[in-house]
């Protein structure tokens, strides 16, 4: 018998011989959809503003603007997209109908469309061209129905609208290919005429139709508005939601926020916000800061929560060079801050183990699949990061498996300082849920422990970062905290 046959028998009979791995956890009701975990990791989207207002200088339009005014020289879906996808936005979303009435694509309900205006001679239709263009980027496409129309005479007697919009639906969500996303909200203004929007029977037909699409409004019932259109969540932000507790367009904005820790619903929050100070392009206006980007960014996808950018095209049809600018910078500043995860130079050490293949090491792969799991029923939860030399920080990401359930409700990260040999904390979080950011006073050290203080459940982790923001704040303008340790003190702590 050959040497490498006597290897492959003694390989097998020590797998026979091993131990059984341990199962995984029990999830923690109640857990995302697959539609929801794929718009969760998706992280960013773009919002498209377009319309009639877009060349009359209005944000919500009147639904008598002649459809003669819709006439962009140059639209071009495939550079929107493209713009998109470099910027790192995962879809797009078009306004297909906004509060005027008017639609971008030929629908055979209304007069009041593209059909109607000289755009390519009254035969354009802007939902097939950006559907096209997202299909071959591979972006994902969403699209926003308003249910208020100022234009449509059915508007105001229940019955009637309902239907012409259940239709106007149908049209959008069996004509276009893969629908990622529909956009709802409440919207309307003072002193319009009264009627019921059958939303029950609108949410329905939306996942009859398109299966894969998560559908967004103050109260989901796949995604939720986060109460504001500034793009900020709030610190605490739970994924948990109860939609019982959610009504369209009147909902508590802080239980928006927030979300439920004791929540019944999967209902992740979804930023809202524009580049610009209006949601239509207006050529006197002009795109916020890099630097307001990035707050947001942290405020958004560093709290949980799906940052969607409304960046308008203008009235040639084309997004605006101001914007693409502080797209690029904003996009070139995000990587080189989160490019660099000190934490994948550290020795990754923890309090206890559920079994091999939920070990601490697990925390440095990117993804939802391994995580770090401890021991049942313990009392203490801590992950420690040594490192060799010492580290400048000033941002920690911690990320959970969230199809597992989101179960971390506080923690916080120490280093330990070496004179006294007391852990010093340096920030501390509520909830996680898919990713966390937090920022603070710029810190430099070799040991780091990041403590669950409380948890719905045994605390699992997917993620940990460690990173240097040298452009924020807290980076620019922070005392500096300096903790060294000797590699025989690491030994000692590993061992601990």
């Amino acid at each position: 018998m050959s040497l490498l046959t006597l290897l492959f028998f003694s390989s097998l009979l020590s797998l026979s011989k091993s131990t059984p791995l341990k199962p995984h956890p029990l999830p923690i009701l109640p857990l995302p959809s697959s539609q929801q975990l794929q718009w969760q990791l998706g992280s960013m989207s773009m919002f498209l503003h377009f319309g009639p207002n877009t060349f009359t200088d209005s944000e919500w339009g009147t639904g008598k603007a002649d459809p003669s005014v819709f006439n962009p020289a140059h639209l071009n879906a495939t550079q929107w997209v493209q713009i998109a996808k470099d910027s790192g936005f995962s879809r797009v979303i078009l306004t297909a109908k906004h509060h005027d009435g008017f639609c971008l694509w030929p629908s055979v309900y209304t007069d009041y469309s593209v059909k109607s205006s000289p755009w390519r001679n009254g035969t354009g239709d802007v939902v097939a061209e950006l559907a096209s263009a997202a299909a071959e980027a591979g972006i994902g496409l969403g699209l926003y129905l308003s249910p208020w129309d100022r234009h449509d005479g059915a508007y105001g007697k229940t019955l009637e609208y309902n239907e012409f919009y259940l239709s106007q639906m149908t049209e959008l969500l069996t004509k276009y290919g893969e629908i990622k996303e529909v956009w709802l909200d409440g919207a309307k203004g003072e002193g319009e005429k009264d009627m019921e929007y059958y939303f029950t029977t609108w949410f329905s037909l939306i996942h009859q139709l398109q299966p894969g699409a998560v559908i967004f409004s103050d109260a989901g019932p796949d995604v939720r508005w986060i109460g504001d259109e500034a793009g900020v969540a709030g610190s605490t932000c739970w994924s948990l939601f109860n939609r019982t507790n959610a009504k369209i367009g009147d909902t508590d904005p802080l239980y928006s926020q927030q979300g439920d820790g004791f929540g019944q619903d999967w209902v992740p929050a979804e930023c809202d916000v524009s580049i610009r100070p209006g949601w239509f392009w207006h050529v006197l206006e002009s795109p916020k800061p890099v630097a307001k980007l990035l707050d947001i960014y942290y405020n958004s996808v560093g709290r949980n929560c799906l940052f969607l950018l409304n960046v308008p095209p203008n009235s040639s049809g084309l997004i605006s060079e101001q914007d693409i600018k502080v797209l690029k910078e904003f996009r070139e500043l995000k990587n080189s801050i989160f490019a660099n995860n000190f934490a994948r130079k550290a020795f990754i050490n923890s309090t206890s183990v559920r079994g091999s293949q939920f070990s601490a090491e697990n925390v440095l792969e990117e993804g939802l699949d391994k995580y770090w799991a401890p021991e049942e029923k313990q009392k203490e939860w801590e992950l420690y990061l040594e490192f060799r030399d010492p580290v400048s920080f000033n941002v920690l990401e911690v990320q959970e498996p969230i199809q597992m359930g989101q179960r971390v409700a506080s923690y916080h990260l120490e280093m330990r300082n070496v004179e006294s040999g007391k852990w010093e904390r340096v920030v501390r979080g509520t909830t996680v849920g898919f990713k966390r950011l937090l920022r603070f006073p710029r810190c430099e050290s070799r040991s780091l422990k990041l403590v669950v203080d409380k948890a719905r459940a045994d605390p699992l982790i997917s993620y940990i970062g460690i990173y240097l923001d040298k452009f924020s704040d807290s980076g620019r303008n922070s005392s500096k905290i300096t903790i060294t340790r000797t590699l025989q003190e690491e030994l000692v702590l590993n061992d601990s």
